[in-house]
């Protein structure tokens, strides 16, 4: 129970200063090297209980699509964004994800007054979150809103890749790796080259090595 409690640690801090309204924001899919990066923005009632809710890269992937039921049904409001693979060549992936981040914030159906950010990193060369905001290193296991929106992208971005960009390239074995650079990707990627959705500012090793 106590463990439980401690997610709200830093929600209740700012209750307490006066903000109603939190939300919290966290990414997925920064490091693979194919498909968007995405983004989540929840905003839960206050002291919300949910059985498991942690950092998304601690659970199953079962158990994370049971708790995105839960969230999305408890939630008073939340939101997914994205930015495709080809806006991350063309800007960089830290901006890539502030700009997905504030994104999945503008969507909420409220506005919130202050924005848990998980990790150190509020603003990127092409982007940054302008919704006042405060960042939590590690806050995907601190903060129960930002474990939830952590939850909330990972599954959304899984499902897209395993389901529409597997159907679209079956060849890659998306559905497998999710887009990381796995042995089996990158053999797919040497029988195969590049897809549309292939990040290639995170392939320059591998082209430089093509014979």
């Amino acid at each position: 129970m106590a463990a439980k409690t401690d997610l709200w640690l830093i929600e209740r801090e700012l209750m307490e200063q006066g903000a109603e309204v939190i939300c919290g924001c966290d990414e997925a899919g920064a490091g693979p090297l194919a498909g968007p990066v995405y983004a989540a923005a929840v905003i839960l009632p206050p002291y919300c209980q949910i059985d498991g809710l942690n950092d998304s890269k601690k659970l199953t992937e079962k158990k994370r699509e049971v708790l995105y039921g839960i969230i999305t049904r408890r939630a008073v409001c939340w939101s997914v964004a994205k930015v495709e693979a080809a806006e991350i060549d063309a800007t960089d992936i830290l901006s890539a994800r502030m700009k997905a981040m504030q994104l999945a914030i503008d969507g909420l159906a409220i506005r919130p007054e202050v924005a848990l950010i998980d990790g150190n990193r509020d603003k990127g060369r092409y982007a940054a979150i302008t919704t006042p905001h405060k960042l939590v290193v590690g806050g995907d296991s601190k903060s129960a809103c930002i474990a939830a929106a952590s939850i909330l992208a990972k599954v959304s971005r899984d499902r897209f890749v395993a389901g529409e960009l597997d159907a679209l390239y079956p060849q890659y074995f998306f559905a497998k790796h999710k887009g990381y650079g796995t042995k089996l990707h990158y053999e797919m990627l040497d029988k195969y080259g590049l897809c549309p959705e292939h990040r290639r500012t995170f392939l320059n090793k591998w082209e430089e090595r093509k014979p």
